[in-house]
């Protein structure tokens, strides 16, 4: 009888979600689903139509626009996990920039942009076997998935952690531009009047400060199958 379970991974920017997401569902043979990299998608989709910049956002537009917008995650057998396409575009490097860190909070402010996509994470996970991370998904897309994991870490070591990754991606950024986001989108993501960021009651934090990412990974299948093994 191979049990399966849904897995919400919810958190701050920068700690690691999507990692240990993709490594928990690549264990488990789980779908990953990156709920980041849809608001992502959709605050690129905004930029290129210039309905959002760093001074202005026309909300209604984007608002008028979303049907517009078509998301899929599509598998990349080379690099074994499901890469964003808009509009039947792979975008998965282009959302992954600094630009598109900036705006993004702002972006998933906007509640019908959170009711579009939150329908279609719920609609992903119908069948469990899912690893989904993001920012509400154990408060609001699965509040009763069986396991719910909330990770942490200080603003210094995720702005170190993301100016290592976006410079190690060729990109031109500074220490102190990259923490002045980390703290912006913490303070925006956990203020915000549509599903702010908030630990689940049944959640288990976890601060990965100070612990690698395989230890992390470990703790986490040590959780999960003890799970099953009580479930069996």
């Amino acid at each position: 009888m191979d049990k399966k379970i849904t897995i919400a991974i919810d958190g701050f920017s920068s700690t690691g979600k999507s990692t240990l997401a993709k490594q928990l569902a690549r264990h488990l043979g789980y779908v990953y689903v990156d709920t980041g990299a849809m608001y992502r998608a959709v605050t690129l989709y905004a930029m290129q139509n210039g309905l959002i910049g760093n001074d202005f956002f026309n909300r209604e537009g984007l608002i008028e626009h979303l049907d517009d917008v078509t998301l899929q995650f599509l598998y990349n057998p080379v690099l074994e996990f499901a890469e964003m396409y808009l509009n039947e575009v792979n975008v998965e490097k282009e959302i992954r920039t600094l630009a598109v860190s900036q705006l993004v909070s702002r972006v998933a402010e906007v509640p019908q942009v959170r009711h579009k996509l939150v329908e279609q994470q719920k609609h992903m996970g119908e069948a469990k076997g899912v690893v989904m991370d993001g920012r509400d998904i154990g408060t609001v897309v699965f509040p009763n998935a069986e396991l719910k994991i909330f990770m942490n870490a200080s603003p210094e070591t995720r702005a170190q952690r993301r100016f290592k990754e976006l410079t190690e991606l060729g990109q031109v950024v500074t220490y102190d531009e990259v923490y002045k986001n980390v703290v912006e989108r913490d303070y925006m993501d956990t203020h915000r009047e549509d599903s702010p960021l908030v630990k689940a009651d049944d959640a288990i934090e976890m601060d990965n400060s100070n612990i690698t990412k395989q230890e992390q990974l470990q703790k986490v299948i040590d959780i999960v199958n003890k799970m099953l093994n009580e479930q069996v």
